[in-house]
């Protein structure tokens, strides 16, 4: 018979909140101003990847004093982005990074309350159905305790 190996769920945990998670000391953005190119700035993302990245160099090239934008990781198994942006002077890329990020935060929060809305009335119309013996009470024989596969889009 073969070894086994037994792990403990708290050390997978561990292993992956290392990941994203800050240690001590480290900061999650650091900032390199590129010497030879004017209104240049390189942006050191920790415990990031490319979600994070693509959105935000996407935001950013269509930020209208953002002359270029750009991410890339060096390794897939560093959890480091690096992000350079250059502007046309008229703010910082700092200041254009804040900004867009700041924009996004905003945008998604917005999508989330409406995702909230859109559940609750979700959950709001099939308490109904329930209640007045709509097709969740009896529906189609053979369609099961929730009506029609599919129904309410789930």
């Amino acid at each position: 018979m073969m070894g086994s190996v037994n792990y403990r769920h708290d050390d997978n945990l561990q292993t992956n909140f290392e990941l994203f998670v800050l240690g001590e000391g480290e900061k999650k953005i650091t900032e390199k101003v590129v010497s030879g190119m004017s209104n240049c700035s390189d942006f050191i993302l920790l415990k990031e990847d490319h979600t994070l990245g693509n959105l935000i160099s996407v935001y950013l090239r269509m930020a209208p004093h953002v002359m270029f934008a750009a991410y890339k990781i060096a390794h897939p198994n560093v959890p480091e982005v690096q992000l350079r942006i250059q502007t046309d002077g008229t703010l910082t890329p700092r200041e254009a990074l804040v900004t867009i990020c700041k924009q996004l935060v905003a945008m998604y929060g917005q999508l989330g309350r409406e995702f909230q809305k859109e559940l609750a009335l979700r959950q709001y119309a099939d308490q109904g159905e329930n209640a007045t013996g709509g097709p969740a009470a009896g529906g189609a024989p053979g369609a099961g305790a929730g009506g029609a596969p599919g129904q309410n889009g789930f």
